[in-house]
This record gives C-alpha cells, sequence and structure tokens, in this order.
C-alpha cells in the first residue's frame, strides 16, 4: 500500500524562480531566504519519495477567469512548465503517474467531491518553484507528480474547511492506493501578502507576521482550527493573495499519521511576501528514517 511519507509547505513567489534562474543563490536579499532548504533536502535524500502530489494554485497559466475550477486534478501523462510571460525559463516537463491520479480522482467522487479532470495541463510557477526548490538536481527528485489546483483567482473561492476535507479525502486516497510507493504532499503559495498595497495605501503591499506564524504553528498540531476562519477572514487577514494558505491547509490535512515538525522558517520580504517553509514529517507511515 502507499504510504504518505511527509508534508512540505512553501512559498511560490515568481521573483524565486528568476532568482534561481540567475543564480543569485548566495545574493544577500535572497540567501536568507535559500539557505533555510538544505535541512529538507537531506531528510528528501533520505526518505527518497516516489511521487510528489502538489497542491498549487494555477496564475492564469492553464486556467483563465472564463474557465476556472475550484478543484482539478492532473491526470496526464507528463506535465509542461511553460512560460507565463514573467521571464522565468521554463524547467520542461514533470513526469506524471495517471495511475495514482486516477485513483485519487475516484476516490474524491466517491466521497462527493468534483474535480476537474486534465489529461493536459500546463504547470505555472506555482508548481514548478517548490519542485526546483526541494529538488535542485531533477535526476534526484521523484520519479511522477500528481499537481492538484485550488481556485484562488476567481470568486467564489472554497472555504479553508473545504479545502482541508479536500485534504483529508486525497490523504485517504493515497492511503489505499494499491501499489507499495512513498508519496510526499507538497502546499504550495502565501503566505500573506497584499501586492497591490491594500492594507496600508503603500504600493509594496504589507505583511501579517503574526498571523502567518500562527498558521505555521496550528499547521503542526492543531490544523482542523484554521478551517474556522471564512476565505473572507483569509482575505482580510492575510491580503488578495494570502488566500494561498487554502493549498498548505489542504496538503497537511492530507496527512495521515501522527505529524512532527522537522523544519520550518519564515523570512521577510520576499518580493514584498512573506515567505515560509514548513517541513512535517508522517511518522506513522513512515518508517523509512
Amino acid at each position: 500500500m502507499a504510504s504518505i511519507v511527509g508534508c512540505i509547505c512553501t512559498s511560490h513567489v515568481r521573483a524565486i524562480g528568476q532568482a534561481l534562474a540567475e543564480g543569485l543563490q548566495v545574493d544577500s536579499y535572497w540567501q536568507p531566504f535559500l539557505d533555510s532548504f538544505p535541512p529538507v533536502r537531506s531528510w528528501l535524500d533520505q526518505v527518497q519519495p516516489d511521487i510528489a502530489v502538489v497542491f498549487y494554485n494555477d496564475h492564469g497559466l492553464n486556467f483563465f477567469l472564463d474557465n476556472i475550477p475550484t478543484f482539478a486534478v492532473g491526470a496526464a501523462e507528463d506535465y509542461l512548465n511553460s512560460d507565463e510571460g514573467w521571464g522565468i525559463p521554463p524547467l520542461g516537463l514533470y513526469p506524471g503517474e495517471p495511475k495514482l491520479s486516477w485513483h485519487v480522482m475516484r476516490s474524491l467522487v466517491s466521497e462527493e467531491f468534483d474535480p476537474s479532470s486534465c489529461q493536459r495541463m500546463l504547470v505555472d510557477h506555482a508548481f514548478s518553484i517548490p519542485m526546483r526548490l526541494l529538488w535542485p538536481d531533477r535526476d534526484s527528485g521523484p520519479r511522477a507528480s500528481v499537481p492538484i489546483a485550488i481556485n484562488t483567482l476567481q470568486q467564489p473561492l472554497p472555504s479553508p474547511r473545504r479545502c482541508y476535507k479536500l485534504g483529508q479525502a486525497v490523504g485517504r486516497a493515497i492511503a489505499s492506493y494499491p501499489e507499495d510507493v512513498k508519496v510526499l504532499v507538497v502546499g504550495s503559495g502565501g503566505l500573506s501578502h497584499w501586492p497591490e498595497g491594500r492594507r496600508t495605501g503603500n504600493i509594496n503591499g504589507d505583511v501579517n507576521e503574526s498571523f502567518d506564524l500562527m498558521c505555521m504553528d496550528k499547521l503542526v498540531d492543531d490544523p482542523a482550527a484554521l478551517i474556522r476562519y471564512s476565505i473572507q477572514d483569509l482575505l482580510e487577514t492575510t491580503g488578495s493573495t494570502g488566500v494561498e494558505l487554502i493549498t498548505w491547509i489542504a496538503a497537511r490535512a492530507a496527512m495521515t499519521g501522527s505529524v512532527s515538525r522537522i523544519h520550518g522558517s519564515y523570512h521577510i520580504p520576499i518580493s514584498n511576501t512573506a515567505a515560509g517553509l514548513l517541513l512535517l514529517e508522517n511518522r506513522d507511515a513512515s518508517p523509512f528514517i
């Protein structure tokens, strides 16, 4: 049977992709953020997950305002990372795992979710940047991935409660998958940011450090506490794009064992965004280290 070995939540600001492409890893602006990843990579080297299931939010590359599913599961043989117009070099194809994708979708439908099935799918920086941060050498990464896109762009948005239930359902689906594979769950998004400066009138936006840190703490021991917030609460508290926190909530909810915090960091600013990193290990389901 499949097992979920852990969960990694990270920010995906497109400027990170530009910094990596330009070799700015030791730049004084980027180094404090990027230096938080080696402990996570060491853990990945030990655990060696076979498949990454990535909860993320599409920014208009695959879906746009005229056609945005609330939840969409990739079921393709591979996923092309393409140019979004930001100047980030595309990173090529990411292999898929259609057999697991269809198993997850059948399981979700049986639990009364209605995901869109995507047998062709482009993945943007919200998918590719975490993959690049976690596995700078692509040959050392998982052999396949399953992208799960959550709408954070077009109202109405799914509530934190609904995303939590989605993550739980995905976790149950993975746990019932008959193949002996190790699955890593990734949450890609946030944290708080008002890129348009709505909260302060400052064109550089703003962050809500105390709320972000509270959420990171709750994700370890009490993730259900976050579902009491409405999507409007998140919009007002974390910013117009801080609602990406729901991808972290979904990823954490997929964990099926007792959870331990292995590593975490919080850094501001990264392109006027609060950048977080959280590694949680699913101890009951992971005998690998």
